[in-house]
């Protein structure tokens, strides 16, 4: 028994050296930023975070008229500089154009936050192939447009890329089929590419966040019914996923539990099968 809890204890001392916090706010001073996804949500509150540490940023999304509201809120928190540049991520187009921006804009890059996320509804899948085709574009092919256009130039600046997943890119969630096949389709790629750029001796991180539930206005109303399950603010998420990155953590766990919830799940399969079968499908049509 004595064996055991020692065991235990030393994995906990472990964990807890693992995660301890080592970001320091000098390492984002001047840092040039592009977010996607940057015009409410996470993807806001990071830029009102990168503003106040001083950073230099360009944001993008759809709305214009949301992304100057950013802007000059950016500019009064002290970004050093602070720019928008519109992009549909589902136009094959934009994610390249965008990125090149940015580049022009800056000078160069040290972090590509990629945040954005296309419109799903949470239902059961009724079958629709072509909304999952359009999904995959906006919220994984155009990462991989973006992170193919970064790496030459992160390469010079010994940069990162900051890819924002979702624990249901770790566990097979229901009603979410289309979302949950693209943060899967996401983890896979971006976890490859960090062993190939291990094997390359690159100097370029590339930092996933799997995130919980976050209470962001389009998050809150989709799941209106669904689910009883307690969000996490949307500004602690944006800290967290901007830590990570600036201290090079290939995963990060927000809130930090979920990542016992994806290890207990991977050993203990059969409790999520428990789960679903207590759940009625002709109730959730």
């Amino acid at each position: 028994m004595k064996g055991y809890l020692g065991f235990f204890l030393l994995i906990a001392a472990l964990t807890a050296y693992m995660w301890r916090d080592t970001f320091d706010p000098e390492s984002v001073r001047g840092a040039r930023v592009l977010i996607t996804g940057a015009s409410s949500g996470i993807g806001e509150q990071m830029a009102y975070h990168y503003a106040k540490f001083g950073a230099q940023i360009v944001i993008t999304a759809r709305r214009v008229d949301a992304l100057k509201k950013v802007v000059q809120k950016c500019v009064k928190l002290g970004a050093q500089k602070a720019m928008y540049v519109t992009g549909d991520m589902s136009d094959p187009a934009d994610p390249e154009r965008v990125f090149k921006y940015a580049v022009e804009k800056l000078g160069g890059l040290d972090f590509l936050v990629l945040n954005h996320v296309g419109n799903t509804n949470v239902e059961l899948w009724k079958g629709d192939a072509d909304h999952v085709r359009s999904l995959m574009q906006v919220n994984f092919v155009s990462y991989v447009q973006m992170a193919a256009a970064a790496l030459p130039v992160l390469e010079t600046s010994g940069g990162s890329i900051i890819v924002v997943s979702s624990v249901a890119g770790k566990l097979a969630s229901p009603f979410v089929a289309p979302y949950t096949s693209t943060k899967f389709a996401m983890n896979g790629f971006f976890g490859a590419l960090q062993n190939e750029l291990a094997i390359r001796k690159s100097n370029v991180s590339v930092s996933i966040l799997i995130l919980g539930l976050i209470d962001t206005e389009s998050a809150m109303n989709k799941i209106r019914g669904f689910t009883t399950m307690a969000a996490y603010p949307a500004s602690e998420a944006a800290l967290s996923i901007i830590k990570a990155g600036a201290t090079r953590q290939k995963e990060a766990y927000y809130p930090w539990f979920h990542y016992f919830t994806c290890l207990i799940n991977n050993i203990f399969p059969f409790m999520k099968d428990i789960l679903l079968s207590s759940l009625s499908a002709e109730n959730m049509d």
